[in-house]
């Protein structure tokens, strides 16, 4: 009789190991679509961008409470839409971002003047849109007050499809 020796190793086949490997891939993929972290990051901005717009107006509501119903120094006239920062004409155009257009040239800077916001905000926040779009000078954020003294704080960029804006 005959006695065939089979010779079995140890381990894994190339078969099994490129099956593993694509279930690992798969699986990968699929964790990386749900997360999205580029739609992540735009509403990591927008986020930003509404506690910005809240901090703000929280600022100017407590100089009006502090200083007995007086508008900051600086505010606009009544129904001017006018983007915050400490540029001029030049630096600060009439069209800002999507949401803010049709707006008084130069800057508006409540952090100076006799009524000024810098006794709530240690600076004006700055929208996180990037680059040199958004500076101290021109802040990317836009104030308005109307006839009956309700101020409105607007971002004038969005990552999303929404305007963040927030009025008292």
């Amino acid at each position: 009789s005959t006695s065939l020796s089979i010779n079995k190793s140890k381990g894994f086949t190339l078969i099994e190991l490129l099956v593993a490997l694509t279930i690992i891939t798969i699986l990968a993929v699929s964790v990386y679509v749900a997360l999205n972290p580029a739609q992540r990051l735009k509403d990591a901005k927008d986020a930003r961008r509404a506690a910005d717009v809240d901090s703000i107006l929280t600022a100017v509501h407590q100089s009006i409470v502090d200083n007995k119903g007086s508008m900051p120094t600086n505010m606009p006239a009544v129904d001017v839409e006018q983007q915050l920062g400490t540029g001029d004409a030049t630096t600060c155009t009439a069209a800002v971002g999507t949401y803010c257009t049709g707006m008084t040239t130069a800057c508006k800077d409540l952090m100076t003047g006799g009524q000024n916001l810098a006794k709530y905000l240690a600076s004006m926040p700055i929208d996180p849109v990037g680059g040199t779009t958004a500076t101290a000078a021109k802040t990317g954020y836009s104030v308005k007050r109307d006839t009956n003294g309700i101020v409105t704080i607007k971002a004038c960029y969005t990552d999303g499809t929404a305007v963040t804006s927030a009025s008292r």
